[in-house]
C-alpha cells in the first residue's frame, strides 16, 4: 500500500501542476480571443458608424440642396421665361418642385422624421403658394405677372419663409449629429 500510495503521490505531482497549468493557459487564451473578438466587433461598429454619419451628412446637404433649389428665390428666375403664361409657369413651378423632391427620396432613410416632414411640408407650401397666387390671376396673362406677385411676397413677409424655417431645422438637427455622433 505504501508503494501505491508513493506511486500515486509521484504521479500527481507532476499531473497536478501540468492540470493547473492547463487549466490557466485555457483560462488566458479564452480571455485573449474574447478581448480580440470585442476588438474587432467594436472596430466594425466604428467603421459603422462612421459610414452612417457619412451617408447621413449626406443626405442633409441633398436636403438642404433641394430646399435651397424649390426657394422661389432661386426657382423663379430659373424655370422663368418671358414667352410663358401665368398657366405654364405655374405649372413649370410645380413640376420642378416634383421633379426635385422625386430626385431626394431615397434621402428619407438618413434622416428623421422630424427632418422629412418638414422637407415634404416645404414642397406642400411652395406648390400651395404658387397655386394660390396662380388663382388670383388670368391664367392667360404673361407670366411676369406671377412671377411679381410671388416675389412681391417674398420680399413683403415678415414671417419667416418656409424654406427658411426647414433649413433651419436641417441645420440644428446636423449639429446635434455631429456632436452625438450616427444615432
Amino acid at each position: 500500500m505504501d508503494n501505491i500510495t508513493a506511486t500515486i503521490l509521484e504521479i500527481l505531482k507532476y499531473t497536478l501542476p501540468a492540470l493547473i497549468v492547463l487549466g490557466s493557459s485555457y483560462l488566458i487564451v479564452q480571455k485573449f480571443l474574447l478581448s480580440q473578438n470585442q476588438r474587432k466587433q467594436l472596430a466594425l461598429f466604428q467603421d459603422a458608424q462612421d459610414i452612417t454619419l457619412r451617408l447621413r451628412l449626406q443626405a442633409y446637404e441633398r436636403l438642404v440642396v433641394f430646399i435651397e433649389r424649390i426657394s422661389p428665390r432661386q426657382l423663379l428666375p430659373r424655370i422663368y421665361d418671358s414667352s410663358m403664361t401665368v398657366r405654364d409657369l405655374q405649372a413649370a413651378i410645380s413640376f420642378s418642385i416634383r421633379a426635385e423632391f422625386e430626385h431626394n427620396l431615397s434621402q428619407q432613410i438618413y434622416v428623421s422624421r422630424n427632418v422629412w416632414e418638414t422637407v415634404k411640408n416645404v414642397k406642400e407650401q411652395e406648390i400651395n403658394m404658387a397655386n394660390q397666387v396662380g388663382k388670383t390671376l388670368n391664367p392667360d396673362a404673361p407670366a411676369k405677372e406671377l412671377y411679381s406677385r410671388i416675389t412681391d411676397i417674398i420680399l413683403k413677409t415678415d414671417e419667416q419663409l418656409p424654406t427658411d424655417m426647414a433649413l433651419e431645422i436641417i441645420n440644428t438637427e446636423v449639429r446635434t449629429v455631429l456632436t452625438y455622433g450616427a444615432m
